[in-house]
């Protein structure tokens, strides 16, 4: 990976988390002050916005981790299966978030069927996301177990020779 992409990613991924943090911030301080007029229960709202911020903190905070690894070349190891881990359960996290919003939102007047039909079908993505994550964590394992299988016969041939 070339310094380039790797200071070009963390870029982006300083500007999403300083994003994050933001919102989270603007919600906390909602919840703090602002009372609510009774058309929508905004409590919840901002709590499962801030919960979400959470969850897209953790994934950055994970990829970060992972550059790093891939930059360092340690990605084909044992370690990078954890974060990876955290990143399919936040992932997770994020589309329950975005069932429990769409269900908030379902409750009130405003929103029409269309929409909430909508909404279930971003939920359905984001859990795709997930799996796609999972398909990409079986993938590293198979490279993990076949750099552990070169290793172990680079010695072997090693010690022949």
């Amino acid at each position: 990976m070339g310094k380039l992409t790797v200071h070009a990613l963390r870029a982006v991924l300083v500007v999403m988390l300083a994003g994050g943090v933001f919102v989270q911030a603007l919600m906390v301080w909602a919840l703090a002050t602002d009372p609510e007029d009774g058309t929508l229960p905004l409590t919840p709202l901002r709590v499962i916005v801030i919960l979400g911020g959470a969850t897209l903190q953790v994934v950055l905070v994970c990829v970060w981790r992972l550059v790093a690894m891939v930059r360092r070349g340690t990605v084909f190891s044992h370690a990078a299966f954890q974060y990876v881990d955290v990143v399919i359960g936040a992932v997770v996290a994020a589309a329950l978030l975005w069932f429990a919003l769409a269900a908030l939102l379902a409750s009130g007047p405003e929103m029409e069927p269309p929409g909430i039909l909508a909404m279930g079908g971003i939920g359905v993505a984001i859990l795709g996301v997930a799996l796609i994550v999972l398909v990409l964590r079986m993938l590293l394992a198979q490279a993990v177990a076949r750099d552990v299988e070169a290793t172990r016969m680079q010695a072997e041939l090693d010690e022949v020779i």
